[in-house]
């Protein structure tokens, strides 16, 4: 007979007690009752987990000790430009029109149910959390550690109480710290935060959990962000698929007395942790795939995320760059048009 070891055991514990609570809601064609899932994908199984574990074949991840941290950014961004700063991983500070939005905020040192069962990040937010700016809404797309951190939450409700924004099932995590929320969104909901903001939900191709029971028992999305500057895409985590075309016609025909209705202006679109690709391609898109769903969306810039911070896939730090350059040559796009950003410098949109 085998025995748990005890130093095992507080561990078990914890992951087990880190479950979502079970969504209860109506079936849909992505939701059977009981579980979210990905229409016309395959369930994973554990067997491609243990495989991809046993076989692990990690890329570089050099130190970057001399990583830029930017300056404080301005209070407020009036008018219709948009500025974007990447602080890091899939979190971006969008400011428009005098609004202030995160999008999946993490700025703690590991991500996980412990500080010391995370993964350890590897290179510094952009952005000085006390240097922010005053924030007003949080765009979560999901519950897994590496976008919806608790810790950080607590410190944005703390320091600057936002409306945060989630799928099904995922506002008791800001709730369990005194996060003020709005109803919670399914794939295609759209929502009104105030005149200068409408969101649509948007399907995304991913998977949930926050501990060892609660596979897919929350919902995961991307947000189409309806302003004066125009419609802003965040795709949040998800492999390629079909559902990019149909974001590209949402965008384009969604109510009219929307703000910022229309197409696609600017796509922030996950360019890491795509390796190996017969893994991780249902859940991450490759730099090729990233590629495929610019043209796809058709946006008239993009912009890459979810890369560079965590080492969660075996792709080493610099492939996720190199590959997207390749990718955007084989498809003759101008490397222009799809930006790699730099942690803590301002792109402005007009």
């Amino acid at each position: 007979m085998h025995y748990l070891p005890l130093f095992l055991l507080p561990c078990l514990l914890l992951m087990i007690s880190s479950c979502a609570p079970h969504y209860k809601g109506p079936v849909s064609d992505h939701f059977n009752g009981k579980k979210f899932f990905n229409p016309g994908m395959p369930e994973r199984t554990s067997a491609g987990l243990l495989k991809w574990i046993l076989h692990r074949d990690k890329g570089p991840w050099p130190e970057q000790p001399d990583a830029f941290v930017g300056a404080r950014p301005a209070t407020r961004i009036e008018g219709d430009s948009l500025v974007l700063t990447f602080v890091n991983h899939s979190t971006f500070l969008i400011q428009t029109n005098g609004l202030n939005i995160l999008t999946d905020p993490v700025w703690s040192k590991r991500v996980g149910p412990t500080s010391l069962l995370g993964i350890k990040r590897k290179r510094p937010p952009g952005l000085r959390f006390e240097e922010l700016p005053p924030i007003d809404v949080v765009l979560l797309s999901h519950n897994h550690y590496d976008h919806l951190d608790l810790p950080t939450i607590k410190k944005l409700v703390k320091a600057h109480n936002p409306l945060f924004v989630t799928p099904l099932g995922v506002s008791y995590l800001p709730k369990s710290v005194d996060g003020r929320t709005t109803r919670e969104l399914d794939w295609n909901d759209t929502l009104r935060i105030n005149d200068k903001l409408w969101l649509t939900c948007t399907q995304a191709q991913h998977f949930s959990n926050r501990g060892l029971g609660d596979n897919d028992e929350t919902l995961w999305c991307g947000y189409l962000l309806h302003t004066s500057f125009g419609t802003t895409y965040f795709c949040g985590d998800s492999g390629y698929g079909p559902h990019f075309k149909h974001i590209a016609e949402q965008a384009k025909h969604n109510d009219p007395g929307f703000p910022g209705t229309g197409p696609i202006k600017l796509a922030l679109l996950p360019i890491g942790s795509y390796r190996p690709e017969w893994f991780m391609a249902p859940i991450h898109v490759s730099p090729a795939g990233a590629v495929q769903a610019f043209v796809d969306l058709n946006p008239i810039q993009a912009v890459g995320i979810h890369f560079g911070t965590f080492q969660q896939g075996d792709d080493g730090l610099f492939e996720p760059a190199d590959d997207l350059r390749k990718a955007l040559k084989e498809k003759n796009i101008p490397e222009e048009k799809f930006l790699v950003p730099k942690e803590g410098h301002p792109m402005v949109f007009k």
